[in-house]
This record gives structure tokens, sequence and C-alpha cells, in this order.
């Protein structure tokens, strides 16, 4: 009926361009505007001066533009057939010349293709193939995922690099990618969180140290004057045979080819830990480590245990990430105390060390770190530890002792409670320690028997937080206490990352994140097996968890790696174990976690990238390694040949240590070439499948403590020690990468340009 409109051309999907907007909306204009010539024509204003045509004159641009454009828009020209690649015409000519030969059999039988023919066509046939893959690969690109608001989607959306072949150690190069991230992430966090100098004011002075002759030192040391026998197998070296039982704070010689360091300290040891050292400084490494007095002391964890204990520090060396020391380990001295055991040690993360070499007036003496410990009377007591050689310099009269154990006059006492209400018995012993892991590292968190959580503020100038005694010490009291648990807190961390966050561990079998701004409610709390300590790496939102077996489901036991919920990750199996895993510690520098249990293994994994969801991880298998494996075996006149003879059933430590002897089998960790055909990964799997426990008896090959450098400069070196009393160091040479030795390089070249070289002590 009516008029059909002629087809408008056809449009484009989508947003148009800003050109055919322009023309779209002076199509509608109406006529164009002539602006009159100047003159008297124009309007004025009463003033007489003309009116401004600003619009009529940028309307009249604008159409004037348009005019432009629309005589150089023009549609676009059909475009020629894309010319055929060589390869289908080569497929097509080949072709018609088969449908034009003939079929005459003679033909055929003449026919003889030369080799100048054949080798044309197997050229044209891998031209074929090598394009039939670029066709498909073209053709199947990567799906991305989109980023969701679920911790599960977002992990998915993100690019995994593409890690193909193995690295120069022997381990898969998408096992060894996340360890050189998490070594250069860990340097540069370092430089933002770490000091160079914090606490100016608490330097050990000589007069607060008084040296204990022997009839005075003897209630402190431990009853044992010579280690059980043992004996090292290493994988690779032919096993001599020799039984070694060295005498009280003595040590064997480093191994000139695996580097390790064996000492012996006397007692169970229950606390151990790092002197940390700045990056860079090739300082000698010393570790702190307490034991019990006697073999075979218990102590109840319900109320206060007052009583002697021996805190002691032994130097290693200067160690390095593929080198040892050339020196036995020694122990430089010992801090007798009177506050019964010590069950957690923390030293000040940075800013407590300075150089051996550092000008101090008398009575000063040069500071090596501070050192916080945990009592079994419910104490936390603060120690300015200083250079053993500044401490030698001015006992000079009294150096005979000094091995044996100063008194020291501690830096601070920390209590729960208050001013008008400090009641030490109120929460119990305390089992745990956390320093601040963030400059200025003024806050100090500890756990208690009862629950409580208690966090002090050791710069404080508060007069109800602060009590100067008259030996010139201070009394501290906690700024906030929450109960965080209904059992014991077991173990506390700190974030690394954000100091806000906590992370507690309690023997109500919950684990619990803290904001320390909300502490009304935890951030997460999860009911698991019941755990003992937790490590937590700086790059990850989570914590990886050793646990006891006495809760645990069937084939679950060992060590977890628990999201904080924010990611909203399950949890990831690091590694089985079949016993109660006492300790676990981990490595920044290595994405590195180390566990030892109560079957006498000392096992590491190499953790993935956990940034990202680690429900994909494939052969968690290939990621775990033993160091060591220490076994008790009966043991004869002869030698340890004779191990068909069965152990005493007996708690009796002089009965167990008479008729056996420790095997520690280590582990070549210079390499990990084949290692999964290699003994020591056979036995880890035989002891994850089929291993025993013998309850009835004292488990002399027990290990209670494992702890990692936290130093650049020693990054790799594990030290362990349990039951028997023996401390191993051991070097994971093998984990090693280009990055970290880079890293190492520029930090010591940025130490000797401040400081100087750092002699020996």
């Amino acid at each position: 009926n009516g008029a059909v409109p002629p087809p408008g051309p056809p449009g484009k999907r989508g947003r148009k361009g800003k050109a055919e907007v322009l023309l779209l909306e002076l199509s509608q204009a109406p006529e164009p505007i002539r602006v009159q010539e100047q003159g008297h024509g124009l309007e004025t204003t009463r003033g007489g001066r003309p009116k401004r045509r600003a619009a009529k004159v940028a309307l009249l641009y604008l159409q004037e533009l348009a005019e432009e454009l629309m005589s150089v828009y023009q549609p676009p020209a059909p475009t020629e057939e894309a010319p055929e690649p060589e390869h289908v015409q080569r497929k097509r000519r080949r072709k018609k010349e088969e449908d034009t030969d003939s079929d005459d059999n003679a033909r055929d039988a003449d026919f003889v293709p030369s080799q100048e023919v054949l080798e044309a066509e197997e050229e044209e046939e891998e031209e074929e193939e090598g394009s039939d893959v670029m066709l498909s690969e073209a053709s199947e690109p990567e799906l991305e995922v989109p980023r969701g608001h679920s911790g599960r989607t977002a992990a998915a959306g993100r690019s995994k690099p593409l890690c193909r072949g193995l690295a120069p150690n022997g381990f898969h190069n998408s096992i060894m990618a996340p360890v050189e991230k998490s070594s250069s992430l860990t340097c540069s966090l370092r430089e933002q969180k770490h000091s160079q100098w914090e606490f100016p004011d608490w330097i050990p002075v000589a007069h607060g140290w008084t040296c204990l002759s022997d009839s005075e030192a003897a209630p402190y040391l431990p009853a044992e004057e010579k280690s059980p026998r043992f004996s090292i197998q290493r994988e690779g070296l032919e096993d001599d045979g020799a039984l070694y039982r060295i005498n009280r704070f003595s040590s064997l010689q480093p191994h000139p080819e695996r580097l390790d360091i064996s000492f012996f300290v006397g007692g169970p040891v229950w606390a151990m830990e790092w002197c940390p050292t700045p990056e860079g400084s090739a300082a000698p490494q010393y570790v702190a480590v307490s034991c019990h007095r006697t073999m075979e002391e218990t102590h109840s964890m319900a109320g206060l245990h007052t009583g002697p204990a021996l805190l002691q520090l032994w130097g290693l060396g200067t160690l390095q990430p593929e080198q040892g020391s050339l020196d036995k380990a020694g122990l430089a001295y010992a801090i007798a105390a009177d506050h019964g055991c010590i069950w957690d040690m923390k030293f000040c993360p940075s800013g407590a060390w300075e150089p051996p070499a550092t000008a101090r007036t008398h009575p000063q003496m040069s500071r090596l770190g501070l050192l916080a410990a945990a009592f079994s009377d419910g104490r936390v007591v603060v120690y300015a530890l200083p250079h053993p050689g500044a401490l030698r310099c001015a006992k000079t009269s009294q150096v005979k002792g000094l091995s044996l154990g100063p008194q020291v006059q501690c830096i601070a006492t920390l209590h729960v409670g208050s001013i008008q209400a400090g009641n030490a018995s109120e929460c119990g012993q305390c089992f745990s320690l956390s320093w601040m892991p963030s400059k200025p590292h003024h806050h100090l968190a500890a756990g208690f028997y009862d629950g409580t959580v208690a966090v002090w503020n050791l710069l404080t100038k508060s007069l109800l937080q602060c009590v100067h005694q008259p030996d010139a010490s201070l009394k501290l009291y906690p700024f906030q206490c929450f109960l965080a648990h209904d059992h014991v807190v077991r173990s506390i961390e700190w974030c690394k990352a954000d100091s806000n966050f906590l992370v507690t561990a309690g023997s109500d079998r919950k684990i619990k994140f803290w904001d320390l701004r909300r502490l009304y409610e935890p951030i997460n709390s999860i009911k698991r097996f019941l755990s003992t300590e937790v490590a937590w790496l700086l790059p990850y939102n989570g914590i990886t968890v050793a646990q006891d077996n006495c809760y645990a489901s069937y084939g679950l036991c060992g060590i977890h790696y628990i999201d904080a919920g924010y990611l909203g990750f399950k949890a990831y199996f690091v590694a089985p174990r079949k016993g109660t895993v006492w300790s676990i510690s981990g490595s920044d520098w290595l994405n590195t976690v180390a566990a030892g249990d109560i079957t006498g293994e000392l096992v590491a994994a190499v953790l993935p990238d956990l940034a990202i969801n680690p429900l994909n991880v494939k052969r968690s298998l290939d990621r775990r390694f033993p160091v060591y494996k220490a076994d008790l075996l009966p043991c004869s006149p002869a030698g340890p040949e004779g191990t068909q003879q069965a152990l005493p059933r007996t708690r009796c430590y002089s009965e167990i240590v008479a008729g056996s002897y420790i095997r520690f089998q280590d582990t070549d960790l210079r390499s990990f070439q084949n290692f999964s055909s290699r003994e020591p990964m056979r036995r880890m799997h035989m002891q994850e499948v089929k291993a025993e426990l013998s309850l009835d008896r004292l488990q002399l090959e027990a290990l209670h403590k494992v702890r990692f450098s936290p130093n650049l400069d020693s990054q790799g070196w594990l030290v362990s020690g349990g039951q028997a009393g023996i401390v191993r160091a051991h070097c994971l040479a093998g984990l090693a990468s280009g990055v970290g030795h880079q890293l190492l390089l520029g930090c010591r070249a940025r130490f000797t340009s401040l400081y100087g070289h750092v002699p020996s002590p």
C-alpha cells in the first residue's frame, strides 16, 4: 500500500566509529548557516559591540568537516581472493595429473619413478605436515577463564608459565620455577620490611654477665657427658662401619664433600633457632639450642615448673649455599637460667645484628642479636646477646668458666596480667612465641596453656605497661590479651607480608586466623587434627601444618597446606607421615618446608606455586625427598653387624643405650638426578606405607625440632635435633638456583660498600 523505503546501507554490529556518528548527526542537521560578513548587518549589543556567534561558526566548521569526510569515505572495494598456499597448489596439480593418467597397464609397468621425484614428494609431504601442525595450533587457541569473584575461578584464570624439561639439579623445571620466584620476592619484601638497626638502647653490657665456676655451673649442665653411639652412612660413599660417641659440647669434623655437621648438646632438644644476619654479610652463623637436663625428663603441661636450665649458643662457622665450614662446630657460650625449661625461642628478625668489630665503649659489647625465650614458669625473657669475641675480651679473667655458663642480666621480662593484677600462674606455661616480622619489630606475641594469646609492645613508654626494675631491666605487661583457644596454644605465627594478621594452633584441634584490629572473632576457624606446629611462608595466603597422628584419619596423617580462607582453596596434602610430626619449618628463599617426626626421618618438600589453586598439582611425590633417616638398631660387642637382636622394650635410657646405636642414613643432596630410582627415595616410599611405630620403648631416634636458616648467606642449610641430643646440620645444595646466586652477589656488594669486610670472631 505505502511506498517501501529504499534499503539503507548495511549497518555494522557493535559501536560505530566517530566519523560515522558525526555523519549521522550532520545528515539530520538544518540547512547550512552562512555567517554574514562583518559590517552593518551584524547584530549588536546595547553597548554597540557585535554579538559573538561562536555556536554558529562551530556548526559551520563541523559541516565543512563532514563534507570532506563524505568525499573521502567510500565503501570498501571487494577484496581479491587470497592466493592459495603453495602446498595446496601442488596438491591440486598432482591430483589433476593423477586424473589425466591413463589406465594402460603397459604404461604403468614401464613407469619407474626416479630418485629426484621421490625426494621432491618427500619434501612436499614434510611441508604439508608442518603446515597442518601450524594450522591446528592456530585453530585451537587456549581458552582463557574469566576472573570471577571466587578464589578458584580467579586462580584458574591466571596464566601459568610454560615450564618444560629438567633443571640442572635433576628436578623438573616446573618444580624449580616457584623456587626462583620465591627467592626474588623474598629479597624485595625484606628490603621493605626489614631494618638495619632497631632497639638502640638494648645493648649488652659486661657487668650484666657473671661467669660461673665449675661448682656453680654444675646444676645447670646436662647430666649426660657422652652421646649415644651412632654411625653415619652417606649415599654414594662406602660405609666404614665406624661408631662415634662424642663428649658433651663436642662435635665431629664436617664432612669434606657432603658438608654435614654433627654435635652433642647433652639432652633432648625441644627449642632451637638460627640467629639472623643481614643479607650479604658473609658472617659466621650461630644457632641457639635448649635441651632438657636428663634423657628421661618429662614435664606436665598443667601448672608451672621452675628449675635450672641452660641456653646454648653454637657457632657453625661461615656457611654458604654450596659451601660449608672448614672448622668444627663449637659452643660459643651458654646462659644459665632459673625459670624452668625452655619451650620456644625467637630472635628479632632484623636490626639486632651489628658487625663484631663495632667500636663500643666499655662496658658495652657489640651485639649479636636479641633473643626471646619462653619458659615453663610462664615468663618470656628477652636477652641481648653479645658477639662471642666481644664477651671474651670483656671477661678475660673468667674465660675458664665462660663455656660452662654465665648468669646473665636480661633486658626485659614479659609477664601476663597488669600492674594491679599480675599473676604468673593465671595463664600457665608459655609454649609458643612469634616476633613481629616487619620493622620496627616492636611487638612480641606468645601463646599460653589456658589458650590465651598476649601481645607486648617492647618499646612502650606507658607507665601501665612498663615498670623499671632496680637492676636496670624492664618488666613489661601486654597491651592486648585475648582467649584464642580452649586449651594450649601449641604454635603461633605472624604473617610476614602484613603484621596485622596472626595464626594460632591449639590443642582444641582448631587453627584460627586473626586480624589484630578486630579480635572479637577470628577471620577463619578450621577444626582439623591435633596440630603440633605451623609455618607461614612469605608468598602465600596460608600455612603448612604439622600434626599429631592421634586424631588423624587413615592415610591422611602428615603435612598439609591450609588456605586462610581468602582464596577458598582446599587443603593441599604436601607429604604423608606415619608417625607424629613434631616440628616443621619453611624456607622463604627456597619455597621449601622440612619436617621431623617420631620415626626419625627428616623429609623436605618443594611447594608448588600456592598462589594458584593446587587442586591440579600432579605427582606431589616428585616434590619431596628425605634429608636423612635415623634408625635405632641393636649392636653386638663386635660392631653393628649383629642386627638380629631385638631392642629392649623399655623407657629407661641407660638400658636402651647399652645395647643399641643410632644409624643415620644421609641422602646425597648435591643433585637430584634420577632421584625416583635411588635408594633413599625407595626407602622413604616404604616408610610412608609400611613404617612400624614402637611406642612401648624410648624413642631415641625421634626428631623434635627442625629449623631452616632464614639468612640469605646460609640459605639451604637445615638444622635438626631430637631425643638423642645429637644436633645435625645439612646443606640442601641441590636446591640452589641461579637467581639466588645473583641475589647473594648483589647483597654482598651492597653490604661491603656499607660496612666493609666482616672479620671472623
